[in-house]
């Protein structure tokens, strides 16, 4: 662990500290399809919100696909979307156990994908996180620990 403790970006704590817990995040998932991969991000996330279904949050993250990619560059998608009913932003990561084509901006497949929803009426701090998520993966180190990261306990550490 002392190892990603060093490639972490250079804010104290990881750019998901206060959105994500452990159990949202995966290794190694099995998608076939931009689609499907989607799906089981929103029933990842949906899991932990009582008041919403997997369809609810599929929409939503779908809706805001269909405006543009949300695969930002270097294997990494960020498919996010503002959300009714929630208090505070939550997210989820997984990686891909294939590489899969997500219409990037760099035309490469993702690996990576960090699904994020904020309460709907809170756009500035929906623009705050995608900044700092896009800082935070800006940086080469902080990349290729997150790719080599082998287990969930690794990549949970590294991003919070």
């Amino acid at each position: 662990m002392m190892e990603a403790a060093r490639v972490k970006p250079a804010e104290a704590e990881g750019p998901l500290a206060r959105f994500l817990a452990r159990d949202r995040v995966a290794i190694n998932v099995k998608t076939s399809s931009k689609k499907r991969m989607l799906e089981e991000m929103a029933d990842r996330l949906s899991r932990h919100l009582p008041d919403m279904d997997q369809q609810t949050v599929f929409s939503v993250l779908n809706e805001r696909e269909r405006l543009g990619s949300t695969g930002i560059g270097h294997g990494i998608a960020i498919p996010h979307g503002r959300l009714n009913g929630i208090s505070e932003p939550i997210a989820a990561v997984m990686t891909l156990g294939k590489p899969l084509d997500f219409d990037a901006i760099d035309d490469q497949p993702i690996t990576l994908a960090i699904g994020l929803l904020v309460p709907a009426e809170a756009t500035d701090q929906h623009l705050k996180i995608l900044g700092d998520l896009a800082h935070a993966f800006s940086q080469d180190e902080f990349r290729k620990a997150l790719f080599s990261a082998t287990d969930a306990d690794t990549l949970f550490d590294l991003l919070s």
